[in-house]
């Protein structure tokens, strides 16, 4: 994840840089059911209005909890399918908080009603992700259900309401980038304290739907906007925060942006680029999907490192003889391509494998999702 704001903020109120410094523990995202209401375009897990069986009983998520605190995991993030669909959320979210864990909930908005806003409330979340894409009718095709626009913004006031910590997710698509500027103003009026901006990857439906990847020229325009709606609140004193995910280059397309605008904090931010390191899947942080197995991140469904009915967390995720959690662990990675000669490998770290993967066959080429120049990747 690119922190945006914090970068913006590192323009007007610079703190010194530092080496990078892994943290005790990934952060997990945690796919607990894999059941959803919904059948998004660009959704990873491929979840769809069933049961999946197999999944980790109550009594076997508690003993993963204690696993992970163990192997000094700091945050969990609950997610789906529809998290919200699993009896057990709210059992599991308090044997959560018990053990101390910052805690997110990651939800489309559409189920909760004044009664799911309650529990919500009461259980004490750190953070709920709720997810537009763009106005209603492009949310509700993108999403796949009429009326789902209309639900999640429902959702999204009913959190606020109780004075829950609600983000805004995005996954910027060419169909819905233009719409950018209007979901920033929906944040705003809506008193949503935090947008994250989402490119698209390629797993599950999302590498069904890949043509609808944004192009480098939108990729690039979409983020130069998004920068400047985050210096502007910044400046404006606003509160905001705003982040993206799943395309590193954010970072080093970020330093060209404040080569242009602010030369003499280049270097600085350059240096904090460098202590944030870019892709940080394999190391990080982590994935644990509905049947209980543990992939690099959310992306890797087809990668399986071990399950957590057979051995704990901490011992699957440290266990580096698997080439692959080997070579993800490796700073900046071996890689092929544009990215072997890239000037900001140390920065972006060769941001998604899984892109690699399935557009070029091999998953350590380059990621077909840079929408960085040739010059801009350059060492001459």
């Amino acid at each position: 994840m690119f922190r945006l704001t914090h970068f913006v903020r590192e323009l007007r109120s610079p703190t010194p840089a530092g080496p990078r410094r892994p943290p005790p523990g990934p952060v997990v995202i945690w796919n607990l059911v894999r059941r959803c209401n919904l059948s998004c375009r660009h959704c990873y897990s491929a979840s769809t209005d069933k049961d999946f069986s197999g999944e980790l009983s109550t009594d076997e998520v508690f003993a993963t909890l204690a696993d992970l605190k163990a192997a000094g995991v700091p945050a969990l993030i609950l997610s789906g399918g529809e998290p919200l669909l699993r009896p057990d959320l709210f059992a599991i979210a308090a044997e959560a908080k018990r053990l101390g864990f910052h805690l997110s909930l990651s939800t489309n908005g559409t189920l909760i009603d004044e009664d799911l806003a309650d529990r919500i409330a009461a259980a004490r979340f750190d953070y709920v992700g709720i997810s537009i894409d763009g106005l209603p009718g492009l949310h509700d095709h993108f999403r796949g259900k009429d009326g789902a626009h209309s639900a999640a913004l429902a959702g999204i006031r009913r959190c606020r309401r109780r004075d829950l910590n609600v983000g805004l997710r995005f996954t910027v698509t060419q169909d819905n980038a233009p719409q950018l500027d209007d979901l920033l103003a929906l944040m705003r009026a809506e008193g949503v304290g935090k947008f994250y901006l989402s490119h698209l990857n390629y797993a599950g439906r999302g590498n069904r739907n890949k043509g609808e990847d944004a192009g480098m020229a939108l990729a690039r325009s979409t983020m130069d906007r998004l920068f400047e709606a985050a210096l502007a609140d910044v400046e404006a004193g606003g509160g905001h925060e705003f982040v993206t995910g799943n395309n590193d280059a954010d970072g080093p397309y970020f330093l060209g942006w404040v080569r242009r605008r602010f030369p003499d904090r280049a270097e600085h931010i350059r240096a904090k680029l460098h202590q944030w390191g870019g892709n940080a899947s394999g190391m990080n942080v982590a994935n644990i999907d509905n049947l209980g197995w543990v992939h690099p991140d959310t992306m890797w469904w087809h990668e399986r490192l071990g399950n957590v009915r057979e051995r704990a967390f901490g011992d699957i995720w440290r266990d580096t003889s698997n080439p692959l959690m080997a070579a993800l662990k490796t700073h900046p990675r071996t890689l092929g391509g544009r990215c072997a000669g890239c000037r900001h490998l140390a920065i972006c770290n060769g941001n998604s494998r899984v892109r690699a993967e399935r557009v070029h066959g091999d998953r350590w080429a380059e990621d077909p999702g840079c929408y960085l120049t040739d010059e801009e990747i350059s060492c001459a």
